[in-house]
């Protein structure tokens, strides 16, 4: 019998919530406490969960000796302070994207789990979805041929958010997501964005992302939407996949097109593309919720001492990248170079 887990969550607002309700549901893992500043989250808290403890106060998990990790869950701008707190007091840590506000909180918290040896592990829920992990297996396997350009559509009306822009808010999904097809970061970046509900903070942005292997990426970011829209289509050279997250069961999509420019010619008169269209095929795919499999990686990495596949690093990649959008924004789309500084951690960009 694997040794019981005990685990504290910090936030019961959105989406911790559904991380109570996950690590719950674990073998071997107990959910100890739970801590919110809002008395009624913690009473309806109680009343799903009633051998749960709850509290308002941060230090009540961290002081918590029983605790062997904490999960944060709360609004962007406390993840730094409370998971530098939990990390210190030599507890895994398990944080909500994005990572934290700036690449330099992230490199701290990465430097703090590596000198203690503690987990660390960042909640990119998408890389533990079913589609997403099928998706890599055909780009790897050469299937579609070298990926000439990713296109992702993140849209939807609401939920704005007062502390992040909808390119904090909605993109680190879609860029952990390109990451882990691409197997590499992007070398620069540009952003354009518009603010028209609150003046202060876009929410509406499109971003391009440019890879040194000659890849490119287009991720639309938007809370201005009349329509729910999560969509990725990844164009490779001999094929194409569409991968449309809100389609109930079919979300990827194959189809064997492409378009082949004649390899010589002698005048333009003789120049003719080559447009291919094969067939298309819908693979199956099991469906697991990939917040489960996410809670079950953490404890096994806090088990097995194993780094998580989206660990402190990771984090701070996307991070480097959202900041690099902020500077590209700030300079009306112009296009930014990413700083891939690794600060003490001693990893090479």
């Amino acid at each position: 019998m694997e040794k019981l887990i005990n685990v504290g969550v910090a936030g019961c607002g959105y989406w911790g919530p559904n991380l109570i309700r996950n690590f719950s549901q674990l073998p071997d893992c107990r959910v100890k406490q739970v801590c919110d500043t809002d008395e009624n989250r913690l009473k309806h808290m109680k009343k799903l969960y009633p051998m749960v403890a709850t509290t308002k106060e941060f230090d009540d998990l961290v002081k918590d000796k029983e605790i062997d990790a904490i999960v944060v869950a709360t609004p962007v701008h406390l993840h730094h302070a409370l998971a530098k707190k939990s990390l210190l007091s030599g507890k895994h840590t398990f944080i909500e994207k994005p990572m934290a506000t700036s690449s330099a909180e992230c490199k701290e918290l990465v430097d703090l789990a590596g000198k203690n040896k503690l987990t660390l592990m960042v909640g990119h829920t998408f890389i533990y979805s079913t589609p997403v992990r099928r998706v890599k297996e055909i780009v790897d396997s050469g299937e579609i041929g070298e990926i000439q350009y990713i296109s992702s559509r993140r849209l939807n009306l609401g939920l704005f958010q007062k502390d992040i822009n909808v390119t904090w808010d909605l993109a680190p999904h879609d860029i952990s997501i390109i990451l882990y097809f691409m197997g590499r970061p992007p070398a620069t970046i540009n952003c354009q964005g518009k603010a028209h509900v609150n003046k202060e903070i876009e929410d509406v942005t499109n971003m391009s992302l440019n890879f040194d292997n000659g890849g490119f990426a287009i991720v639309h970011s938007s809370w201005l939407d009349p329509n729910k829209v999560r969509e990725m289509i990844i164009v490779g050279s001999k094929k194409m996949i569409v991968y449309n997250d809100n389609e109930p069961l079919e979300k990827i999509k194959i189809y064997d097109k492409r378009v082949e420019a004649p390899p010589h010619y002698d005048t333009f008169a003789e120049f003719h593309y080559s447009y291919h269209y094969g067939d298309a095929y819908i693979p199956h795919l099991k469906q697991v919720e990939p917040l489960k499999m996410e809670t079950q990686h953490f404890l096994d990495c806090i088990r097995n001492g194993k780094t998580p596949e989206t660990s402190g690093l990771d984090g701070l990649r996307v991070v480097q990248i959202l900041e690099a959008s902020s500077r590209s924004l700030k300079n009306d789309g112009a296009r930014v170079e990413i700083d891939l500084q690794m600060g003490e951690t001693g990893i090479p960009a």
